[in-house]
């Protein structure tokens, strides 16, 4: 009877953690559809339209919010392999990355700023601490007995991510020196913007042609855009103010986020190699896999803001990597919670035989 019932648990078990890798793969597809339809802006001029940032906005933090429901469904088990501590760190990683995303989405959509700080990288900040710590209790968990061509691969991996970040965080005098400077401000060198009809003045231009004939100081020009600005924007006192406090500090978190990216682009391969061939392998495979994601829309989220020098629009097609991050780790949440059960009504079940 006890065989019976543990077999019926069993099979309930294997179905809800395939109804819930079903439904990872479906929102990581309807996603992908999304992106790939839409984000390619009608017109220069016009931008990318509010529904499709909002669209893309629900995939990402609704992935994020159901990786770190699996995560602490994770912590909450006493039987997980690689223990509850790991998915403790990973699942507040996922929790502060949704509450990242839904901050930045206000900022943007709602009061119309594109900062370079925000309070969302508060929490993108501590994810990453998170991230880094319950992936470093996963790999001392156990131990890396890799062979010299593991560790070559190893090294080869950091040092193309470290190339790649050094290559994203160049200063804009290394791009201009080596012919990849920022589009726009080689077109503002070289080129003269183009006249509007009927005025044939440049309307980024005009009002500091007026300043210019009245005497006035590029420092004079620059207030009055900042005033123009700030005068269009629906954000209230206090955010303008807090984005003045956190703009110093844009150089050290952009640093912090390169090197966090690079590390966790190291755990995830060491993760990879420790955990290969084994039973408990595809659940970490997925996770190594979600690091990767991850490293990948980061990187190239900060290029293309770097590209466009402060007016980048989020939404770019490789940006539904962030959302395929998030159901990797969901997915691994998953399969190791699946393996962990089913290994233990296993050894159950030969004990009552």
């Amino acid at each position: 009877m006890s065989s019976t019932s543990e077999k019926s648990s069993t099979s309930s078990s294997l179905l809800s953690a395939q109804t819930l890798v079903i439904a990872g793969i479906v929102w990581a597809v309807m996603a992908l559809l999304f992106f790939l339809l839409f984000s390619v802006p009608l017109s220069a001029e016009e931008g990318l339209p509010l529904w499709y940032s909002i669209g893309t906005y629900i995939f990402e933090c609704g992935a994020y919010f159901g990786a770190a429901l699996v995560c602490f469904r994770n912590w909450q088990s006493p039987h997980m392999v690689s223990g509850r501590n790991v998915w403790l760190g990973i699942g507040l990683g996922m929790l502060f990355y949704f509450i990242g995303g839904v901050l930045f989405g206000i900022w943007e959509l709602y009061f119309e700023l594109d900062p370079d700080v925000s309070p969302a990288d508060a929490f993108y900040l501590g994810s990453y601490v998170v991230l880094i710590g319950g992936m470093v209790v996963a790999v001392t968990s156990k131990r890396l007995n890799l062979e010299i061509w593991q560790w070559a691969l190893l090294a080869g991996i950091a040092a193309f991510g470290i190339a790649i970040a050094i290559w994203v965080a160049a200063p804009d005098s290394w791009r201009t020196q080596l012919g990849m400077a920022p589009a726009a401000t080689q077109e503002v060198v070289t080129e003269s913007a183009p006249a509007t009809a009927g005025t044939g003045k440049a309307p980024a231009l005009e009002d500091s042609s007026k300043l210019k004939a009245k005497g006035a100081t590029a420092a004079d020009a620059a207030s009055a855009t900042e005033e123009e600005a700030t005068a269009e924007t629906k954000a209230p006192g206090w955010v303008m103010a807090l984005d003045k406090q956190l703009a110093p500090h844009k150089n050290a978190i952009n640093l912090f986020y390169i090197v966090g990216d690079v590390f966790l682009l190291i755990i995830a391969t060491a993760l990879l190699l420790a955990f290969w061939g084994g039973r408990f392998s595809q659940s970490w495979r997925m996770i190594a896999a979600a690091t990767f994601s991850l490293y990948i829309a980061d990187m190239y989220f900060k290029w293309r803001d770097t590209q466009a020098q402060g007016s980048y629009q989020s939404g770019s097609l490789l940006e539904v990597f962030f959302v395929f991050s998030a159901i990797l780790f969901g997915i691994g949440a998953i399969l190791e919670h699946d393996i962990s059960t089913r290994s233990r009504q296993s050894r159950r079940s030969r004990r009552a035989a």
